[in-house]
């Protein structure tokens, strides 16, 4: 497969379409979590459809001080990259054809949700990235477009316009995808010295204590569904010797389903010692949220949840999140 790289709108609307259209959307600078994208993509459309990946730098996602002028442009490895995925198309188009006239005047607001998180850290950074999705969307016409759980916030606010606005498209979520040592990929771990690195590595390893912190509290309340509390039940207990192990399950487990709080304590812990490191990690924010709204969830919560964090190491700021479900009785997600 060739790969063909356009930079108009009408190019790509000149093609002859016999099956579905997937997009991947990109700010460039692809690596194997982009891989994973396009190769789902491929998978959607079928060998009778097209898969179309979008390379364009967006300057209304950048605050004043943020890496605009830093961030990485390596259009001739992305092509690669994702001639090699499976890509029919990279669609980069300059900034003239997608803001045409400049700035937009008129743009979409992310609203409360996008204020929250990502967004009091980054303000107007939903704005500028609904506008540029809503764009782009336009610019590429797809039946379904598809990004990365890493940015959880962001695909929340992309299918809440989706939805909200009746935009004719089907929004795909795929999950992040870590490097061996457990690091989110991101476009921005280049950025990371040898020491850096090690020091980020506390983002995941602090969702991974939440979540194994989560899978114990949601055992333990399963255990204690399991056996009804009578006199048969106490004196089964007794028969394999954990009568005052699981009494104390079941305690925690009713004073606390599914136990949010340890959750938070338990990721808050690694990433406090994190901050003790050299060079430290500065902690913008741990959260454990409803992804419908992002609001913090409450301690009788239950469904689907999402641990996000979010922190600087030197001068590259980081995200992360891992998905969660509370009061099935079941492990983490």
């Amino acid at each position: 497969m060739t790969t063909t790289l356009l930079s108009t709108a009408d190019e790509l609307h000149a093609r002859v379409r016999a099956g579905r259209r997937a997009v991947v959307m990109t700010m460039g600078a692809l690596h194997e979590g982009h891989a994973t994208l396009i190769r789902t993509a491929r998978g959607i459309a079928g060998p009778d459809g097209e898969v179309v990946v979008t390379v364009f730098v967006n300057p209304l996602q950048f605050g004043q001080g943020e890496d605009l002028d830093r961030y990485p442009r390596t259009l001739d490895a992305d092509i690669e990259l994702a001639q090699e995925s499976g890509a029919d198309v990279v669609f980069a188009p300059s900034a003239d054809e997608v803001y045409p006239g400049g700035e937009p005047q008129v743009r979409i607001t992310a609203g409360p949700m996008g204020e929250r998180l990502e967004g009091s850290s980054r303000p107007g950074h939903f704005d500028g990235m609904l506008t540029v999705v809503a764009k782009l969307l336009h610019l590429t016409r797809p039946d379904v477009a598809l990004y990365g759980q890493k940015d959880a916030q962001q695909l929340a606010l992309i299918r809440r316009m989706v939805r909200d606005l009746n935009f004719g498209v089907e929004i795909v979520g795929v999950p992040t995808v870590r490097e061996d040592d457990g690091l989110a990929l991101s476009s921005r771990n280049r950025y990371l010295s040898a020491a850096e690195r090690r020091t980020a590595l506390a983002l995941s390893s602090a969702l991974f204590a939440g979540q194994d912190r989560h899978a114990a509290q949601e055992a333990l309340r399963a255990r204690a569904r399991e056996v009804p509390a009578t006199r048969a039940r106490a004196e089964a207990l007794s028969a394999i010797g954990e009568s005052r192990a699981a009494a104390d399950a079941h305690a925690v487990a009713t004073a606390v389903p599914g136990g949010p709080a340890a959750v938070r304590a338990a990721a808050r812990q690694v990433l406090d010692e994190a901050a003790r490191l050299d060079p430290p990690l500065a902690l913008d924010y741990l959260a454990l949220v409803d992804p419908s709204d992002f609001t913090e969830i409450g301690h009788d919560f239950t469904g689907e949840a999402v641990l996000a964090v979010a922190a600087r190491v030197g001068a590259t700021r980081l995200i992360d999140n891992l998905p969660l479900t509370f009061g099935t009785f079941g492990a983490a997600s």
